[in-house]
């Protein structure tokens, strides 16, 4: 059995079109250690929710392997995909379009756990009695238990998808920017009830979002998409302190500091997107990259640890090397 509670191996998943392949998710590896969070971030497009998906086969891979505590669940048949999938579960971005508007929270929560079967030869009262219990673990009042969603505001129908996933005693749970329709305050509730249940219940998460400071507030490792390919990985502080790859840089640049002497200057990218149909074999960030040289379009640059624990896909990158500091003569701008 692996030692790692995760592990992806060389995940693929491609979108047939009239005129090619949408390479959506191209080549991705990583490992995920239990009760631990790795953080997935990137621009929209990037394949982010489609990787978290395909972890839990939701969407079927193109092809590829996902190791979940040594099985691969890409190999499973649906009936043990079936037993597997209340151990793996999803806490969707948008909570209203991901429940149910005819139902009350008490047959929200209760659905998983009726369709599952959970508790045997239970009653009415049971289901009630535990879906009290688990309202009352992500913090809803009990008087709401009879109110539609529609009733409710965003954190509050967002504690109700939480309950939903926890109602089946997972052991790891995709979060797909389950914060990023709250408002601020709400966001920071939810993270730490999120913080909480795996600090309580050992859970391991993928958080997939575009707020680099919740990435960085919420994770122990950061991993950076760009067009279905990661770009960079490193634990979160080490990337925050030493980010490599010229399009993590441009991503931290814009991120907001309340600092009094103001922030550094923003990275701008320039040039155009590749598209993802049928991508040539080159870097992908190259038309837009400002350090540009002949390597980038000799092929896919591969994922290379430059740095202890410390992952960049570059070309213009080895170990040892930062390209701002050492490549000098790297062609600048377009």
């Amino acid at each position: 059995m692996d030692s790692h509670f995760l592990e992806v191996r060389n995940l693929k998943k491609y979108f047939k079109r009239t005129r090619g392949n949408v390479h959506a998710v191209d080549g991705v590896n990583f490992t995920i250690d239990k009760g631990k969070t790795l953080g997935v971030v990137g621009e929209s497009g990037c394949g982010k929710s489609t990787l978290g998906r395909c972890v839990l086969r939701l969407i079927e891979p193109t092809d590829g392997e996902v190791l979940y505590e040594g099985r691969d669940i890409c190999k499973l048949n649906k009936r043990e995909l079936k037993d597997l999938r209340k151990e793996m579960q999803i806490i969707f971005q948008d909570p209203f379009s991901s429940l149910n508007p005819r139902k009350t929270v008490l047959d929200l929560i209760a659905e998983p756990i009726k369709f599952n079967k959970l508790i045997p030869n239970a009653s009415k009262a049971d289901i009630e009695n535990r879906v009290l219990e688990l309202m009352e673990t992500v913090g809803i009042a009990e008087r709401l238990i009879n109110t539609y969603p529609h009733e409710l505001d965003g954190g509050r129908r967002q504690r109700i998808g939480i309950a939903r996933a926890l109602s089946l005693n997972p052991k790891f749970i995709v979060c797909d920017e389950p914060v990023s329709a709250l408002d601020v305050s709400i966001q920071a509730q939810i993270l730490n009830l999120l913080k909480k249940l795996q600090k309580e219940l050992g859970l391991t998460y993928i958080f997939i979002t575009h707020d680099l400071s919740v990435v960085n507030y919420f994770s122990n490792d950061i991993m950076v998409m760009y067009l279905g390919h990661v770009v960079e990985m490193a634990p979160a502080a080490e990337l925050f302190r030493n980010p490599m790859h010229p399009y993590t840089k441009a991503l931290l640049s814009a991120i907001l500091l309340p600092k009094v002497n103001g922030n550094p200057e923003r990275i701008q990218l320039r040039g155009e997107v590749t598209s993802p149909i049928d991508p040539p074999d080159e870097c992908r960030f190259a038309k837009r990259c400002n350090y540009l040289c002949k390597a980038c379009s000799a092929g896919t640059p591969p994922l290379l640890e430059v740095e202890p624990n410390h992952l960049v896909a570059c070309h213009c990158i080895k170990p040892g090397m930062n390209i701002l500091q050492e490549q000098p003569h790297l062609i600048s701008g377009r």
